[in-house]
């Protein structure tokens, strides 16, 4: 290939696998993009198949590497689902169990019983994180209990177990490459985020054997080279972060205090706290924001698990839509809620409560509710509970004075005015709404000179449009006592 240098980005996620390629100008000049099957097998189980994960990300990598050939494509950079598990044979590359999703609840009673017995505040110290279905860990130990012979095999090291970002750069590079990057380790509760090490005590108490891991790098690290006939060209890959610490990165969320919320299949605020890992007294999570050259970046992170999910169940679940977009004019088409509240805890309930048991339900239907009603009493939940968070992160001692939001629900004009009408912070939405992916090009372009450094870089990010609070207040504390009227109903 000859022509401008670019990057290719796989942004690997929770409902679909896209690969783009962005020029030197972070533009976005071929994108393509495969949905994958969702399977729940029981009450509060989420599983996806990494065959399908794995050939759909072949297929949009191969897609947009045609598509502009006349493009000289420096590197490869992933982002990823976290907290996603898979465990594979060492010689053929095969998952032996599907891959557990981070949505996925089936270990709540490990978690429980953990905590019950004093080890909470253990993983919290190390890690940062709370004991909880969520994280890689029980999920891990629970294939090697539930597969025939499986623990025995992993003990031998035949096994090896990895977040989606190793499982992919296994299969790009034919398996010559078992690694992952800090950010994804750190959420495995495996990983001591002070140390920047795999910690062996916590292996013995998630009862999760060493052989099984994957090296941990620097997030724009040398991860080797696509084999041959993988991808049209062969490409190194340099550039590796989860896709909450990604959007961060595509955001410019570089110095500490910079904070940024994605809207995706759930929904993840990142506040950057500089080379302080700070303990939160609230349930916020504290995990790694980044790692470059060495030197660990952190980061306070609140956590819910439905968002864009909401919508995709209004389309594929009641089928009371036809696509995401017309959730936006249902929303827009009423004065106001008229008194109905869904609480989307399908898979449970993140910051601040933390409750994998709890599910979802939906309060004030009338003779008069309409699709309209669930489309409205779906996109405000996700500004409620965004309010939750920031409300956590206030008893902190943080209270942010603006948000710079991305992710696919962001383009829903009505959902960002509202969320800046809730928060009473002004809310900014950049050009470039793929900033998951762009912070992995980024990442990739950092080692191969595409982008430079961080200040070229941020010089790059522009803001799309700005909302400002508009909501009298006595409005918004009505539709927040709603809001938490409903959650009472559920959690206490």
């Amino acid at each position: 290939m000859s022509g401008r240098s670019a990057i290719l980005a796989i942004d690997q996620g929770t409902t679909s696998s896209r690969a783009m390629i962005f020029d030197s100008d972070t533009e976005i000049v071929a994108l393509a993009q495969r949905e994958f099957a969702q399977h729940y097998p029981n009450d509060g189980w989420v599983e996806h198949d990494p065959e399908e994960i794995w050939q759909t990300t072949l297929e949009v990598s191969r897609e947009v590497v045609q598509q502009r050939q006349d493009l000289s494509i420096a590197a490869l950079g992933i982002t990823n689902q976290r907290e996603t598990t898979v465990v594979w044979d060492r010689q053929t590359g095969a998952a032996i169990y599907p891959a557990i999703v981070w949505q996925d609840r089936r270990t709540a009673d490990v978690c429980a019983r953990l905590s019950a017995s004093g080890r909470g505040e253990i993983v919290h110290d190390k890690t940062g994180l709370l004991l909880d279905p969520y994280f890689s860990a029980t999920k891990i130990a629970w294939i090697l209990d539930h597969v025939d012979g499986a623990r025995e095999r992993a003990e031998r090291g035949e096994l090896a177990f990895g977040t989606i970002d190793s499982f992919l750069i296994w299969r790009l590079t034919d398996g010559k490459v078992h690694a992952t990057d800090a950010t994804n380790a750190s959420r495995t509760s495996l990983y001591n985020i002070h140390t920047g090490e795999w910690d062996s005590e916590l292996l013995d108490i998630f009862n999760v054997p060493a052989a099984v891991l994957p090296s941990v790098k620097n997030c724009d690290d040398d991860y080797g080279t696509t084999a041959p006939g993988i991808l049209p060209i062969e490409l190194p890959i340099r550039g590796v972060a989860g896709d909450q610490q990604a959007a961060a990165i595509g955001q410019c969320c570089f110095s500490a205090g910079d904070i940024k919320s994605t809207y995706g299949t759930g929904c993840f605020v990142l506040l950057n706290t500089g080379t302080e890992a700070i303990r939160s007294d609230n349930k916020l999570l504290t995990t790694v924001a980044f790692q470059l050259d060495g030197q660990r970046s952190y980061a306070l992170e609140g956590s819910i698990f439905v968002a864009g999910a909401a919508v995709q169940w209004l389309r594929d679940g009641l089928k009371l839509i036809d696509s995401a977009p017309q959730s936006e004019a249902l929303a827009q088409s009423l004065a106001s809620n008229e008194g109905v509240y869904l609480v989307p805890a399908f898979t449970g309930l993140g910051v601040p409560y933390w409750r994998p048991d709890v599910r979802g339900a939906v309060f004030g239907l009338t003779r008069a509710t309409t699709p309209a009603h669930f489309a409205r009493a779906t996109l405000e939940s996700i500004a409620y509970m965004t309010h939750d968070l920031f409300a956590a992160m206030a008893r902190d001692g943080i209270e942010p004075k603006s948000l710079r939001v991305d992710g696919g629900m962001v383009a829903n004009n009505w959902l960002c005015q509202f969320l800046s009408d809730v928060l009473a912070i002004e809310v900014i939405r950049p050009r470039v709404l793929e900033t998951t992916a762009l912070g992995a090009a980024y990442l990739a372009g950092r080692s191969t000179g595409v982008f430079g450094d961080r200040d070229n870089f941020a010089a790059l990010w522009h803001s799309q449009r700005q909302f400002f609070p508009a909501m009298e207040e006595l409005a918004r504390s009505k539709l927040l006592e709603g809001w938490h009227s409903a959650v009472s109903k559920l959690v206490d």
